[in-house]
C-alpha cells in the first residue's frame, strides 16, 4: 500500500479533478474581482482575500476548456505553489478523499482536451471513478507565476 494522498475533488466541465490538500489554502464562493490589464485571458483579475492581494485564475480558460457561467455552485480555490498564492476558479468544489499513490498512473497525452504536462497523474478511486490530479506547479508555469508576482508587487 501507497502513501495515502489527501485531495481536494472538483469538477470542470463534467470532469473531477483532484488537487493535493497540502497546497490548497481554503475555498470561497466567488468574490468580487478586479480586473488587470495586459494579462492572459485567463487570469480573470486579483480578489481582496482577508487584505492579501491574491491573483485569480479561471481553470476552464487556462485548460483552454470553453468557458461557462459562474453559478452559485462555482468555488474560488486558494491554493499555495511556493511562495505564490492563487485563486483557480472551478465548477464546483466537492469533497475532500483519501488516494492511495499506488492508484495513481502517469497521465495519457490529454485528457479532455488537457496536455499532460499540467496533469500528475489519473488516479482510481473506488471501482468505476477516475479522479485527474493537477500538476499546480504547471498549470502555474513558471513565466505566468513572474507575470501573477507582477500584479501582486
Amino acid at each position: 500500500m501507497g502513501q495515502e494522498l489527501k485531495v481536494i475533488v472538483f469538477a470542470l466541465a463534467h470532469e473531477e479533478y483532484g488537487v493535493e490538500v497540502d497546497s490548497v489554502k481554503t475555498i470561497e464562493r466567488m468574490l468580487p474581482m478586479t480586473r488587470v490589464p495586459k494579462t492572459p485571458a485567463f487570469v480573470k483579475g486579483v480578489i481582496n482575500l482577508r487584505g492579501v492581494v491574491t491573483p485569480v485564475i479561471d481553470l476552464r480558460g487556462r485548460f483552454g476548456l470553453p468557458e461557462a457561467d459562474y453559478t452559485e455552485n462555482t468555488r474560488v480555490i486558494i491554493v499555495s505553489v511556493g511562495e505564490i498564492e492563487v485563486g483557480l476558479i472551478v465548477d464546483s468544489a466537492n469533497d475532500v478523499i483519501d488516494v492511495d499513490s499506488d492508484t495513481i498512473e502517469d497521465p495519457p497525452e490529454i485528457v479532455g482536451g488537457i496536455k499532460a504536462k499540467y496533469l500528475r497523474g489519473i488516479a482510481k478511486v473506488g471501482d468505476s471513478r477516475l479522479l485527474v490530479l493537477l500538476n499546480l506547479h504547471e498549470v502555474l508555469n513558471k513565466s505566468e507565476i513572474v507575470q501573477l508576482e507582477q500584479i501582486e508587487g
